[in-house]
């Protein structure tokens, strides 16, 4: 699902403190429903869309 910010949407975007200035990495917002996810570099752009539970498996699978 890609979800686009607007008025109605307010989200609160946050990145982690390993990125540094680099410019090259996501930002996440939670959501009641769901976690967003987005390009840094796109933060006008639209964003995709997980459950709680698709969110908690991408981070599982990427840590192994």
């Amino acid at each position: 699902m890609c979800v686009q910010p607007g008025p109605h949407f307010p989200f609160n975007w946050r990145k982690s403190s390993h990125s540094a200035d680099q410019g090259n990495c996501v930002e996440v917002a939670t959501q009641i429903e769901y976690v967003l996810v987005r390009d840094s570099k796109q933060d006008n752009g639209g964003a995709l869309a997980m459950t709680s539970a698709q969110w908690k498996l991408f981070l599982a699978r990427i840590r192994k």
